[in-house]
C-alpha cells in the first residue's frame, strides 16, 4: 500500500488501441462514444503525469501515448471538464459492465480536475481531498465509541501500566524475525494464490518477485512490470507483524492489485492470453 502517492491509477482497460488512436491530440475533441472518451482520458492522465511523477503508477498502452508535449495544468482542467460535459452526453447503456465504465471514468476525470487543483496551489481538508481524489471519505465516530472499544481492551491485556504500553508490550510477540521474514511472505503468498485460484482463472504465466528495501514512505507496495509479472517491495524499516504478512500477500498480490493488473493486461486487446 503506497501512502505518499496521491492517486494510483490503471488504464489499460479504458481504451482500445486502434491505429486511430495511436497519435496522441493535444485536445480531446466531441466525441460520441465511451471508447473515444476513455482513450482520450487516458491521454490526458498521462499528461498529468509531466506535472505530478506519482500520478501514473502503471502504464502498458501504445508508447506513443506518452509522447506528448507537456500540457499546462489550465489546459488539462478544461480538457477534462470537456470530457465529463461529453460522457453525460452518452445515452445510457443498457449493459451493467458499461455503466460501470461510465460512471468509472467520471469519477476518474473529477479526480483528474481535484489533482489539478492541487498542483495549482489549492489545500483542501482531509475528507475534501479524500473525496475528490477517491470517492470516499473515512467514517467518524464520537470519543465514546472508542472508550468502549478501549474498555473491553482494558481486563484481556496482561501486566500492569498504562493500556497502550501493555498492547505494545503484548504485540511484541508477533513482530516476525528479519532472518524468517521472506519464509513467512513466501508461506502467506502462496495460502493466498491457493484460494484465488479457486475463485479467479489467472494467466497461466503470471508471477512476482518479493523484494526487501528500506527507507519507503510505505509499508509495501506492488509495481507491476507488465507481461503478468509485478514487483512487490516490502519495507523493512518498520516492525512486520505476522497479521501484516497475510495482509501485504493479500493486498498486494492475491487476490489484489497484481492479480488485478494482471487481469487488465489479459483484457487488453492483443495481450496475450495465458
Amino acid at each position: 500500500m503506497k501512502y505518499a502517492s496521491p492517486v494510483v491509477l490503471l488504464f489499460s482497460f479504458l481504451a482500445a488501441w486502434s491505429a486511430e488512436a495511436a497519435t496522441p491530440s493535444p485536445s480531446p475533441p466531441m466525441v460520441t462514444s465511451v471508447q473515444a472518451i476513455a482513450a482520450a482520458y487516458v491521454k490526458l492522465v498521462l499528461a498529468l503525469g509531466q506535472h505530478d511523477p506519482d500520478y501514473v503508477d502503471a502504464y502498458y498502452g501504445p508508447p506513443d501515448w506518452k509522447k506528448q508535449e507537456k500540457k499546462p495544468l489550465d489546459a488539462i482542467a478544461r480538457d477534462a471538464t470537456r470530457l465529463l460535459d461529453q460522457l453525460t452526453k452518452i445515452p445510457k447503456s443498457t449493459d451493467e459492465m458499461e455503466r460501470l465504465r461510465c460512471r468509472y471514468l467520471t469519477k476518474q476525470l473529477s479526480a483528474v480536475q481535484a489533482r489539478v487543483r492541487m498542483l495549482d496551489g489549492a489545500h483542501l481538508k482531509f475528507d475534501e481531498e479524500s473525496q475528490a481524489l477517491y470517492d470516499a471519505v473515512a467514517p467518524s465516530f464520537s470519543d465514546a465509541h472508542f472508550q468502549e472499544i478501549l474498555a473491553k481492551l482494558e481486563p484481556k491485556l496482561p501486566g500492569d501500566g498504562p493500556l497502550l504500553q501493555r498492547y505494545e508490550k503484548w504485540r511484541q510477540a508477533f513482530v516476525i524475525p528479519k532472518d524468517k521474514l521472506d519464509t513467512v511472505f513466501q508461506l502467506a503468498i502462496k495460502a493466498c494464490r491457493e484460494r484465488t485460484l479457486a475463485h479467479i482463472k489467472l494467466p497461466s504465466d503470471e508471477n512476482f518477485s518479493v523484494e526487501y528495501v528500506t527507507n519507503k514512505p510505505w509499508g509495501g507496495y506492488n509495481w507491476y512490470r507488465g507481461n503478468y509479472h509485478s514487483v512487490i517491495q516490502v519495507n523493512t524499516d518498520l516492525p512486520v507483524y505476522i497479521d501484516r504478512a497475510i495482509d501485504l500477500a493479500a493486498h498486494e498480490g492475491y487476490p489484489g492489485h497484481h492479480v488485478y493488473n494482471a487481469l487488465l493486461d489479459k483484457s487488453r486487446p492483443g495481450s496475450r492470453l495465458g
